[in-house]
Parts: C-alpha cells; sequence; structure tokens
C-alpha cells in the first residue's frame, strides 16, 4: 500500500499547512498512481481535508473529493480515506462545543456524497487519524489545535468521543462501511537495571498506547459509546522510533548493532495487539529516511514474513510517505523519506526522483512475501 501526506493541520507557529498542496499530489496524482504500477501497489490511503471541504460550518464542497474519487477508479486505485488527518476548519478544536456535531455532519455528508459516486465500491475510513499522537501534539505539546500542555487525555477523550459518533452515524446511511484504526505502535521500556518502580511505570505507559481503541470498542469510557462491533481493522503505525525509554526522551536505535534486551520485534509487538482484540491488522504507516530507507524496507519484509508464516491476519504494509514530503513546521525542509523524492528547483513544480536502493529493496521484499499474503478479505487488490 503507499500513503499520501494529506495532513492539513495548523502547525507549531499556527500557519495552515496542506500537504496535498505542497507536496503536488493534487496536481499529479494520475501521474503518482501510474508510479506505482512498476511496484503492484492498488491500494492508497488518501484524504479529504477538513479544513478545504468545510470552509462554512455545514456546508461542503466536495469538488476536490470529486476529482481524486475520478482519478482513483481510471487508475484501478482502492482508496482508503481518511476523514481527518490532523487539521480542523478554523475557529473549531476539540474542545469545541460543536466539535462533535461538526464531526458526525462530516461523516454523514462524505458517506451521502461518496455513495453518490461510488454506490457499489467498499468503502474503507479512517474518522481521525493518530488519535493517540493528535493527543499528545496538541494536548501536550502545543504543537497543533488546540496548543495545550498537560491536557492530552482531554483531548484524546473529546477527538474519540466524536470518533465513535462518527462511526455510528456512518454505519446507520450504510452497514458495509469499514473503519481502518490507524494508531502508533510503541514499546516503552524502563532504563536499564531500572527499580521496581520504573518496571512499573513502564509498563502503565505501554499501556496507554490502547487507551483510543479501546474507546472504540467500549472496554473503556463507555458512556462514549464504543461497541466491539466498531472495532474493525487495526492498523498501526510503526517507524525507526516507536521504542522509547521513559523519563529519558531517548529511544532504542532501531538497527540494534548493540544488542539491547529491551528492544521488541514489530512482529512480537502486533502479535500482542492482535491477542488483545483478535482483529485483522494492517501496519498503516512506515518508513524510514535518507540512506536508511532500504535497510528499513528490508527489516519490515523480515518482520512480516514471520507474522504471515505464524498465520497472523496481516492485510497490508503501507510505506507512509510512498512521495517526500516537507517538515510541519518548516516547508522548506524534505524529510527524503518517500519512494520518490522531491525535486522542487522551480516554484510550483514538482519532479519524482524514484530512490533506486529503496525501490530495489522494494520488490525484493514484494518477491519474499509474494504467496503468503491472506486473500480472504485482504485490502489489497
Amino acid at each position: 500500500m503507499a500513503g499520501y501526506e494529506c495532513s492539513d493541520k495548523l502547525n507549531l507557529y499556527r500557519q495552515r499547512v496542506d500537504l496535498l498542496q505542497a507536496t503536488g499530489h493534487l496536481q499529479l496524482m494520475d501521474a503518482d498512481y501510474q508510479l506505482l504500477q512498476p511496484f503492484g501497489i492498488k491500494t492508497v490511503r488518501e484524504g479529504i481535508r477538513w479544513s478545504v471541504v468545510e470552509k462554512v460550518p455545514y456546508q461542503y464542497d466536495w469538488s476536490a473529493v470529486e476529482v481524486m474519487l475520478q482519478r482513483g477508479q481510471k487508475n484501478g486505485i482502492q482508496q482508503i480515506w481518511d476523514i481527518c488527518h490532523f487539521g480542523f476548519p478554523d475557529g473549531l478544536d476539540p474542545f469545541s462545543p460543536d466539535f462533535t456535531d461538526r464531526f458526525v455532519a462530516l461523516c454523514r455528508a462524505f458517506v451521502i456524497f461518496y455513495r453518490s459516486q461510488l454506490p457499489h465500491e467498499t468503502l474503507i475510513v479512517t474518522p481521525i487519524n493518530e488519535v493517540s499522537y493528535l493527543s499528545w501534539l496538541g494536548g501536550e505539546n502545543c504543537g497543533t489545535a488546540p496548543y495545550c500542555n498537560g491536557r492530552g487525555w482531554d483531548v484524546k477523550y473529546y477527538l474519540m468521543k466524536a470518533y465513535v459518533a462518527g462511526v455510528a452515524a456512518m454505519r446507520a446511511i450504510d452497514p458495509t462501511i469499514r473503519i481502518l484504526t490507524t494508531e502508533p505502535l510503541v514499546n516503552m521500556v524502563p532504563p536499564l537495571n531500572p527499580t521496581p518502580e520504573e518496571i512499573n511505570e513502564a509498563l502503565i505507559e505501554h499501556e496507554l498506547q490502547y487507551q483510543s481503541v479501546d474507546m472504540l470498542c467500549g472496554n473503556i469510557c463507555p458512556e462514549l459509546g464504543g461497541k466491539p462491533e466498531f472495532l474493525d481493522i487495526l492498523g498501526f503505525n510503526f517507524y525507526y522510533n516507536n521504542q522509547w525509554v521513559i523519563g529519558q526522551q531517548d529511544f532504542l536505535p532501531w538497527a540494534n548493532l548493540e544488542p539491547d534486551p529491551r528492544w521488541r520485534p514489530l512482529s512480537d509487538l502486533l502479535q500482542e495487539a492482535y491477542e488483545r482484540y483478535g482483529r485483522p491488522m494492517v501496519i498503516t504507516e512506515t518508513s524510514h529516511s535518507g540512506i536508511d530507507r532500504p535497510h528499513w524496507i528490508n527489516f519490515i519484509s523480515q518482520e512480516v514474513q514471520l507474522l504471515l508464516t505464524a498465520g497472523l491476519p496481516l492485510w497490508g504494509v503501507c510505506l507512509y510517505p510512498i512521495i517526500d514530503r516537507p517538515d510541519w513546521d518548516n516547508l522548506n525542509y524534505w524529510h527524503h523519506s518517500g519512494l520518490w523524492d522531491q525535486l522542487t528547483t522551480v516554484p510550483g513544480t514538482h519532479e519524482r526522483i524514484l530512490h533506486q536502493p529503496y525501490a530495489a529493496a522494494l520488490k525484493n521484499a514484494v518477491a519474499l512475501t509474494d504467496g503468503l499474503l491472506l486473500s480472504d478479505g485482504q485490502i489489497a487488490r
């Protein structure tokens, strides 16, 4: 699978960032989709950009989304849709009294619009992308709206209130809609030679990663209306810095050049999540930057082989971002994390430059996992 950066968030400096525009994907969608063909990628993650669709409360402009749907159909691409990928309309945030009502109305309107265009396609939706991360960024780190410190739980609670209500509203209109969660998958560990208190603290911190999904299925905060049937496809985002040492703001090195007993393989972490929820899984985001890109995809493919060989229902792996992206807080800095780098020497133009070592590693990874992927109900065609 391939993921296109679609955040329309307010960044650290309260500036609106529209990454679909910044990366040129909107203008080059046909060409971007055609670039996927040699790699056999036919499923992508896209986003509607809430702040663009709803500039006036409860009034929706679907013109850009309509073009995106047409481009997907033309190129034989299955699109999975983020309704909210970090960005909210101007003047709205999770603490706004009408946040849930606005989000539910948006969800209903999107389903009605989508079915007017594609009445028979399977619709797969992520209501709000990475609730846990967004709660930290906006509720603990002042990195986006609502620009708070010490209110991460409150942001998470109100985001999930809207999320659950949105799922209920969409399912009421169309019971066939599939819900794909997309949450960070982390490993929180104590320092070396830890005290019993540090071991216990790490266990508690590790458990917190499941709060959003637990709210969705009603395991916690039942007043929000979560239900087991709302838990559908489990998406987990995993990057090289997802294994953290508590209290030190430091992460375990993924290459594990010096073996660390606290490091856990990705396959082990996904096994833990599967045992907890028993639902099919997707790695909804993964990538590295710079020269480490091919090494990372080799690592991911080895972990995928372990999971598939063990019979776990892993339905897909999404390379995110598939096209290089600029930094939210500095649009002049590009991360070099895509399968294609960007050349933007002329303002308003974008040239895709294939990163050859990454491409070779990806083709090798596809060959290694060919035949292991489950065919019953998998997302990718």
